[in-house]
């Protein structure tokens, strides 16, 4: 029996998941998750780490392999580091075994993921962070409506005449939606059209690594805004020969922290099987 933590340090969000694995048996035992907001990514981390182990009943001690992934490679109580690509693949077939594809969608980029039955990353392909397509973008959108984030799908899907936003820029794009509320236009509208605006580039994306049919789980911090997930499957409908089913799941979010435990196990049992171990940095 193996217990893994998966630390996920992201731009907007400190994701931490507990495990227990036992051969090809998994046991996800605890979860937490801490928005930055201006405060130390790592101190966070450690509050996370804290929290599940809180919540499990367990000690340090009995954890027997820390693994880390996004931007967590300085977090000092990190046995190992996972790329954040191989991680939410993982965590994304965890969550939902037929996916072959990932798209996870951040606070700052949008990242589309191929990958095989076991997880392992074919393809990628990466947004650039200048885009208007982010997770930040959209809460200042949201902000500037006077809308709170987990509104935004809601409204979204009540739009009538969406306003699609054209530009790739989120400062001219943010100028564009000052314009739009000026003209009238309405927040489900704006909101609409924003979405539509993100899952075009998030489907050229899963074009671009040859995801045209299977499923495609959604992941990263807007895997649960339903505006977000309904404007990508509208738009793989529209885009010729794709055929594929978007999909998110409850613990979307957490994929990155789920897939870094999730490989952290394998990574401790290979040690384990060669007789060799490795201790926590």
């Amino acid at each position: 029996m193996t217990i893994t933590a998966g630390i996920d340090v992201g731009t907007g969000a400190v994701k931490a998941a507990l495990m227990r694995a036992e051969g090809d048996r998994t046991e996800w035992l605890a979860r937490s998750t801490l928005r930055i907001r201006q405060r130390d990514p790592l101190e966070l981390a450690r509050i996370c780490f804290d929290q599940i182990l809180e919540d499990a009943g367990m000690a340090e001690t009995d954890v027997d392999y820390v693994a880390t992934t996004g931007e967590g490679e300085s977090v000092p109580f990190h046995t190992g580091h996972f790329y954040s690509m191989t991680t939410h693949a993982r965590g994304g077939i965890y969550l939902e075994p037929t996916a072959r594809a990932v798209l996870d969608v951040g606070a700052l980029h949008g990242r589309a993921i191929a990958m095989d039955e076991r997880g392992k990353v074919l393809k990628y392909k990466m947004t650039s962070q200048c885009a208007s397509g982010s997770g930040q973008f959209l809460e200042n959108i949201a902000r500037y409506l006077g809308i709170a984030q987990d509104e935004i799908g809601t409204l979204s899907r009540q739009a009538d005449d969406p306003e699609v936003v054209s530009s790739i820029c989120a400062v001219l794009a943010e100028t564009d939606v000052i314009n739009m509320v000026s003209r009238g236009i309405s927040a489900p509208n704006i909101l609409k059209g924003i979405h539509l605006s993100m899952a075009d580039r998030l489907a050229k994306l899963l074009k671009s690594i040859d995801a045209m049919s299977g499923t495609v789980m959604v992941t990263g911090g807007l895997a649960l805004d339903t505006g977000l997930v309904a404007a990508l499957q509208e738009q793989v409908g529209n885009m010729k020969n794709m055929k594929a089913t978007v999909r998110s799941h409850p613990d979307s979010p957490y994929a990155g922290a789920l897939g870094a435990a999730l490989w952290g196990a394998f990574r401790h049992e290979k040690l384990a099987s060669r007789g060799e171990t490795l201790q926590v940095a």
